[in-house]
């Protein structure tokens, strides 16, 4: 179903010339269509921040429910951000305020990048409380990316996210291993998800919030998973709305970072992600790039033109399927009582609706 670009953000142009469905306002007032609104708490840094849209526009837009979707992006104060980025934001973006007065189906909070070792200590921490708070209140469903996973399991529900010394990076095995529940619903029960993180929190941690675990790896370790409620807090620890070559600027980022500096040694391959012959190219790459930091000479230009046709996606059918039982459940649960289509009508004794 379309999603309607009621703002001038240019991520709807965007998907429009991918060959997404976007219709302008004016179509959608014609169709007899169930409006459906969905937050995007935006935290990702400047350089992020229109790709991140555009990841989470893309799912929410395909899927298949008889909706229009109206998705309303945000962000939040103490984010740093640059000149460029700040008039962005205030041009494209809504503000948190008014979308408490206008009303949401469903929220979904994207990662951030933090520069503190201990959440509660980033300048964000306070306002993003407020916004998850305010959303157990209001809103059918939060769905919560990465770095908001383990911002909620630690105010929340009290457990602390844990360093895990290296980078979990790369294209991860995962296995659904609560089949009934509504959001794995005839999603593929083996399928890949992405992962970029240092930090994990862990089955135990879980278990020990009374979280009930969906998908997990046995590498990555635990991917999706649901508040004790089964639905009014959704979890990811892994990045399922990542495009195709998310992991490959990624990894071009860490090597700019190496050549200036920043980082000591040259970056390791993504995980499970590169092909062989791929990983070839990128080797000899990498002696050139060594070479070219030795001799003072310019950073060679990373073969893009090369990587791009050779890397594969192996999760953004399942991400979809997923994201469109997310939203289906949020649909089903807003319909219950029309006249207040964006308050959360979820029974106590059944949220989900799973006794029949």
């Amino acid at each position: 179903m379309p999603l309607v670009a009621h703002s001038a953000l240019p991520s709807f142009q965007r998907l429009k010339e991918e060959g997404g469905l976007v219709i302008a306002p004016d179509a959608a007032l014609h169709q007899d269509i169930r409006e459906m609104h969905i937050g995007l708490l935006n935290m990702m840094p400047d350089a992020a921040l229109a790709a991140t849209e555009r990841q989470f526009f893309r799912l929410v837009g395909e899927s298949n429910q008889i909706a229009q979707f109206y998705v309303h992006p945000f962000t939040l104060p103490g984010l740093p951000r640059g000149a460029e980025g700040q008039r962005y934001v205030e041009q494209y973006y809504e503000s948190f305020d008014d979308l408490t007065q206008k009303g949401l189906d469903a929220l979904i909070i994207t990662g951030a990048n933090v520069t503190q070792p201990n959440l509660s200590a980033e300048p964000f921490w306070q306002p993003l409380i407020e916004v998850i708070d305010w959303a157990y209140a209001n809103v059918t469903s939060t769905l919560c990316s990465c770095l908001a996973t383990h911002a909620v399991m630690e105010f929340r529900y009290g457990q602390k996210r844990r360093p895990m010394g290296d980078k979990r990076w790369g294209v991860y095995a995962h296995r659904v291993v609560e089949r009934r529940h509504p959001l794995v619903c005839d999603v593929n029960t083996r399928f890949d998800v992405p992962h970029s993180r240092y930090n994990d929190v862990s089955r135990a941690q879980f278990e020990a919030a009374g979280v009930r675990i969906l998908v997990e790896s046995a590498e990555a370790g635990v991917h999706l998973a649901v508040s004790e409620d089964l639905f009014r807090l959704v979890f990811f620890q892994g990045h399922p709305e990542y495009d195709t070559i998310s992991l490959l600027k990624e990894f071009k980022r860490e090597i700019v970072r190496y050549f200036s500096g920043a980082r000591a040694d040259y970056p390791p391959f993504p995980e499970n992600y590169f092909c062989l012959q791929t990983q070839a190219i990128l080797r000899e790459y990498q002696e050139l790039t060594v070479a070219a930091k030795a001799a003072r000479a310019p950073l060679p230009a990373l073969p893009e033109d090369i990587l791009i046709p050779r890397v594969d996606n192996t999760w953004h059918d399942t991400a979809e399927a997923v994201i469109d039982n997310w939203i289906g459940k949020v649909y089903q649960i807003t319909n219950q009582d029309r006249r207040k289509p964006f308050m959360p009508t979820v029974h106590p004794d059944d949220p989900l609706g799973m006794r029949g």
